[in-house]
């Protein structure tokens, strides 16, 4: 699978996702929040609470599970991001929880696992 189409399999995941957590009533706020910390995968609204959610596809788990692939790096860029978000938005004394969402296809059809308040790990980040 080249990169373009990688890309695009991932749009695929996040398109998915969004549509899942609106289903289960999430309101969405923003998708693919890029800044030189990292990226953020969709920003949504849980009742009270900020979700920053990292979305990953995969049509197999020959190389580990979709959360697996969250590390200790993409943690650290997760967090970071979340931080800066927040500071830009002025979002202060919010309730904040991070969420990774994965999508399995296989053939023509997806399953949606979703993992709630996942401990990011904040080591080495200031």
């Amino acid at each position: 699978m080249n990169l373009k189409s990688k890309r695009e399999f991932g749009n695929i995941g996040e398109e998915i996702c969004s549509k899942y957590l609106e289903e289960i009533g999430y309101k969405i706020i923003e998708r693919n929040f890029n800044c030189k910390q990292g990226e953020i995968d969709i920003i949504a609204k849980d009742k009270n609470e900020y979700v920053f959610v990292e979305v990953k596809t995969r049509s197999s788990i020959c190389f580990g599970t979709p959360r697996e692939a969250v590390n200790e790096n993409k943690q650290k860029h997760i967090y970071k991001s979340t931080k800066y978000y927040l500071h830009i938005h002025g979002l202060d004394n919010v309730y904040v929880r991070f969420d990774v969402v994965e999508i399995y296809f296989l053939k023509n059809k997806y399953k949606v696992n979703h993992l709630k308040n996942v401990n990011i790990e904040c080591k080495n980040n200031f």
